[in-house]
């Protein structure tokens, strides 16, 4: 982990210096083995380095080798080292000391600007070209770390961090309205559909598969790279053959996220996802004689979980079971955080993520999870954060209503048997159901029931000066006001930049602040390629959603894990539970929302005030999951943000 920062005046570059002594200063307040920066005429980059990888601890950044007209700071691990070393000719004697930082600028004096369709990992960097006096920088695709720049007619500046460049002499810290009327508007966990802007007017972003490029005669130039090179779908004679496939590359995956010198952490819940991830991981790390620690949020003692029977808020069972299949190399800790609670947390996770936030429900207790891994010596933690979308994906509802668009009876009426034998559900039942999802598949958006869709939080008159719908629908972001089909959600989620940032960045800001490196091996790049190329029936098998990864860890998982599909981890479902000590000051705060002029015209206030009234006699655990009264804790972040920031639309 490395926060890094730079700046390139297009004039005046006799200010060079004292512009990068300010970010060189303004990012020694995050974790750091080590630091430094570097100049030359125009141009100045500066590093906050964090060791994580063997290599690393040798690493100076920024990195200006001999004889080149090259310089380098980069945050960066790159899991494809060896097919680099081999495209690039690097011999074997420079493989096992060559940094990352290193390896990326070998690769640019290749490729180019092309570099960053050759890299897989995590990354974002800046190489400092004095042959053409252009400054290139670039993201990795799923925007796994961040990269957020301010440019004017003088100067281009850019650092991992908002707040360093907010202290810049001539940088507009005034609230993005455009922004802010998109993350309002949006009933999803979006917050913006332009992956390049942020909550700041004057700070922008590299999105995630993009590249910036900038020199004194030419204007910033962002480009986006194509990094799926999907190649058609991938076809095997025998069902066993994808699952040998699977485990070649899922291991292969996993095995570069372990590379750090430091312990490893990863994050177990009692699913699919994480219970894949941490099975393959101790495997792996048991064959050095390596430990993994893994870290499990739990709800406190005293609650009593109200959900119905196909939903569970404490998951030990079944983590539990995970822990004593797997092996003995995992030391599991269990986080039931008493004291806890997202209101009580709010300030510090608006300091760490620099911008409003939707997840609530998870985020004090994701923060918590990356303190504990990061004081007990953790380099990486390890998450199945987007398993949804590649190794689980598997709607099988939604394929057998599929199959009955599409005809095929014999298919249909083989799976909707072994369905309905593993879910104890009479077929009678499942078609009424299936006949009624394709006939609402095939409506337009604008006719499909969206009665509950999320309380919009704008304000009317908000939307109406920003003209917010007209945009969302003028740049075909429908779907983000709609929580839209599987199908299409797994078509658009990882072509969509704006909700790779949404995801990427979440986990990169909770690494700066806490000095160690999620890695998730369900979103390496040959994981995503691999599973987008599978024909559909290898991911709804036998009655099974999600088959692939069922049999994939048949003898890795338990089989009361592998083969559950009756209940459902709901993880921060006691969020209501655990703010009832500071109710009252929740209540509080929410009127003096309602009579702040600030958020006046902003803020849906006659839904906050109609809330209010709903709740304001007492908390009641099933307030969790009822969506008017997790519009107003959304209203309310919005309202602390602004507060702190002292908004002004002046």
């Amino acid at each position: 982990m490395s926060v890094i920062a730079g700046v390139f005046f297009k004039r005046g570059k006799d200010r060079v210096l004292q512009t990068l002594d300010m970010l060189y200063r303004r990012i020694q307040c995050f974790p750091g083995d080590s630091a430094g920066y570097w100049s030359e005429g125009a141009v100045g980059l500066a590093c906050r380095h964090q060791w994580i990888t063997p290599e690393s601890r040798s690493e100076k950044l920024p990195y200006v080798p001999d004889g080149q007209a090259l310089a380098i700071t980069a945050d960066a691990i790159l899991d494809n080292r060896e097919q680099l070393f081999e495209r690039l000719g690097i011999s074997l004697a420079r493989r096992g000391e060559m940094t990352d930082s290193e390896l990326i600028l070998h690769a640019y004096v290749r490729w180019g600007v092309d570099t960053p369709v050759y890299l897989i990992g995590d990354y974002a960097f800046a190489i400092w070209d004095s042959r053409s006096a252009c400054l290139f920088a670039a993201r990795d695709p799923l925007g796994n770390r961040t990269l957020y720049f301010t440019d004017n007619e003088e100067r281009f500046a850019f650092c991992t961090a908002i707040e360093p460049l907010l202290r810049l002499p001539r940088t507009d810290s005034r609230i993005n309205e455009v922004w802010l009327s998109e993350y309002l508007a949006i009933p999803t966990m979006l917050d913006s559909t332009d992956p390049s802007s942020t909550v700041f007017s004057a700070v922008r972003q590299i999105p995630p598969s993009h590249s910036l490029m900038i020199s004194g005669s030419n204007r910033l130039i962002l480009s986006r790279f194509d990094w799926l090179a999907l190649s058609g779908t991938l076809r095997y004679r025998r069902d066993h053959e994808y699952i040998e496939a699977f485990h070649e590359v899922f291991s292969e995956a996993v095995r570069s996220k372990l590379r750090t010198y430091k312990a490893v952490g990863a994050s177990l819940s009692g699913g699919l996802d994480s219970g894949a991830v941490v099975s393959y991981a101790a495997t792996a790390l048991q064959q050095d004689n390596r430990e993994l620690q893994t870290y499990s949020y739990l709800p406190p003692g005293d609650f009593v979980d109200w959900t119905s029977s196909s939903f569970v808020a404490n998951e030990r069972p079944f983590i539990e079971a995970t822990v004593r299949h797997v092996g003995g190399n995992i030391r599991e800790e269990y986080l039931d955080l008493a004291s806890q609670d997202p209101f009580s947390e709010m300030d510090e996770l608006l300091n760490i993520r620099e911008m409003p936030y939707k997840a609530f429900e998870n985020s004090f207790w994701v923060k918590a999870l990356y303190d504990n891994a990061g004081r007990q010596g953790a380099g990486v933690l390890l998450t199945g954060a987007q398993g949804n979308h590649t190794i689980s994906w598997g709607p099988a509802l939604d394929y057998y209503t599929r199959l009955l668009k599409r005809m095929r009876w014999i298919r249909l009426h083989q799976e909707l048997r072994a369905y309905s034998r593993r879910m104890r559900v009479g077929r009678s039942r499942l078609l009424p159901l299936l006949g009624k999802e394709a006939v609402r598949s095939v409506l337009p958006v604008s006719l499909q029931n969206s009665d509950d869709e999320f309380p919009a939080m704008i304000h009317p008159d908000f939307a109406l000066r920003m003209r917010v719908r007209e945009r969302l629908k003028e740049g075909g972001a429908d779907a983000a006001l709609h929580e839209v089909g599987v199908w299409s959600q797994r078509e658009r989620h990882f072509d969509s930049a704006a909700i790779q940032n949404l995801i990427g960045t979440s986990g990169a800001k909770f690494s700066l602040r806490f000095g160690l490196w999620e890695r998730d091996p369900t979103a390496d790049l040959r994981v995503i390629r691999f599973c987008l190329s599978l024909p559909t029936e290898q991911f709804v098998k036998q009655g099974m959603d999600r088959a692939l990864i069922r049999r994939a860890t048949k003898g890795r998982l338990p089989d009361i894990v592998r083969l559950n599909q009756r209940v459902r981890g709901v993880q921060g479902v006691d969020w209501i539970h655990r703010m009832q000590p500071v109710w009252a000051q929740f209540i509080s705060e929410l009127r003096a929302l309602s009579k702040d002029s600030l958020v006046a015209g902003l803020i849906n206030i006659p839904l906050v005030t109609a809330g209010i009234r709903r709740i304001e006699h007492g908390a009641r655990s099933e307030f969790a999951m009822d969506d008017e009264v997790r519009f107003l804790m959304r209203c309310l972040i919005v309202y602390r943000f602004l507060k702190q920031k002292a908004y002004s639309s002046v």
